[in-house]
């Protein structure tokens, strides 16, 4: 191995880390030695095979493009299914805006759950609520239960956070809000009403196991809790 002394470095003693700084430091090194830039070879990632630096640094930024790109593809994925959710609040709102108290309210947000929002296994729990229902429709999706029903409160928790929730629950909880139709949910979001001092819970459940899960955003669903719980405290 040589001795030669490398801008005041042994070689022998130049560690791979003192190359770094040094590169680091000089950034014009390769401008300066241009032949030993075309002298370079790097093994491809993906091929095994030796190419030229430059080469290298063509793919290393064509990939930081793809990345990019998938970045941005995602993030106007993200913001076109926000807008259309958004859509729907609106569409929710209105609905229960155009509403004259409580019973009628019951039956628009079952009817914009299941015409907005494509979902059919839906069930509103409220507390003691003396809110009668109108049609058909509307018994078959509002429940009523006393506030110390036991089934009721193995939900202390979801009011205790005050926030909603979504993923998997309890089999005797699915069974309680979905009865017959209980063995088909594959996932649920629970939407607490009134907070710590519960009217009820809103729940919607889905066949796709992967619909409500634990890492989505619940900020409309909170949303949808608060038009909810005013909607039914409506005289």
């Amino acid at each position: 191995m040589t001795s030669n002394q490398v801008r005041g470095i042994a070689a022998e003693t130049i560690e791979e880390q003192a190359v770094v700084q040094y590169l680091h430091h000089n950034p014009d090194f390769f401008e300066l030695h241009p032949q030993l830039l075309a002298r370079l070879r790097l093994q491809h990632p993906r091929t095994g095979s030796t190419v030229s630096l430059i080469e290298r640094q063509v793919e290393v930024l064509r990939e930081k493009i793809q990345t990019q790109d998938q970045k941005l593809a995602e993030f106007v994925y993200v913001a076109r299914a926000n807008n259309v959710l958004a859509e729907k609040i609106h569409r929710f709102t209105r609905r229960l805006l155009r509403t004259s108290g409580a019973a009628p309210a019951v039956t628009e947000i079952e009817a914009s759950l299941r015409e907005d929002f494509d979902t059919f296994h839906t069930v509103l729990v409220l507390a003691c609520s003396s809110v009668p229902d109108e049609d058909e429709t509307a018994r078959q999706f509002l429940r009523r239960v006393a506030a110390d029903d036991p089934a009721f409160r193995s939900f202390d928790s979801l009011f205790a956070a005050g926030k909603p929730r979504c993923g998997q629950i309890r089999d005797t909880q699915r069974e309680f809000l979905f009865g017959l139709e209980a063995p088909n949910i594959g996932s649920v979001a629970l939407i607490p009403l009134g907070g710590q001092v519960p009217a009820g819970l809103l729940a919607l459940g889905s066949v796709d196991r992967d619909r409500f899960h634990p890492g989505m955003s619940t900020e409309f669903l909170w949303r949808m809790g608060e038009l909810v719980t005013d909607a039914l405290g409506r005289v």
